[in-house]
């Protein structure tokens, strides 16, 4: 679940950059949207860590900024690119939240529950990015997406 809370930090931080640097107000409303839903995940991933005696990841701060660096990258590229990458984000992340429904014990309906709605509303996001116009990133660039968040992560689930 730390893993999860630290996923939905970053989440924060780029649809704050990327709210900044858009320049459609619709795409920046619907943004701002996205991100309260976030802002749930947040609270539930944060709650269920304390229920099950977890800690937060030490590494929230520097992710958040890193994050909300590529959020404001993303947004001085345009919108397509802005949307684009939004929209890979929340593919990639929609992944790694269906391997993380496959692992936890089927006991553990609360996490279930929480991972699954929070898979739910990132295929929405995504979908809200594709209708917005978003452009499909090229390949190098979704490879070092992965390999980003393959190192996130890790690291996360250790620290």
């Amino acid at each position: 679940m730390r893993v999860n809370h630290c996923g939905e930090i970053c989440a924060q931080a780029l649809y704050q950059g990327q709210s900044l640097t858009s320049r459609d107000p619709a795409i920046k409303e619907a943004l701002r949207g996205a991100a309260d839903e976030e802002t749930e995940h947040l609270a539930w991933t944060e709650q269920r860590i304390s229920e099950l005696g977890g800690h937060k990841s030490l590494l929230n701060p520097l992710l958040y900024a890193g994050s909300l660096s590529l959020g404001l990258l993303a947004g001085v590229l345009g919108e397509k690119w802005n949307l684009g990458f939004l929209a890979e984000t929340e593919r990639q992340v929609e992944a790694h939240l269906d391997s993380h429904l496959l692992s936890l014990p089927v006991e553990d309906v609360r996490s279930l529950a929480i991972v699954d709605q929070m898979r739910l509303d990132e295929i929405k996001h995504a979908e809200m990015a594709v209708h917005y116009g978003a452009a499909e990133l090229p390949l190098l660039v979704k490879t070092a997406m992965k390999l980003a968040a393959n190192v996130m992560t890790r690291t996360t689930y250790l620290l």
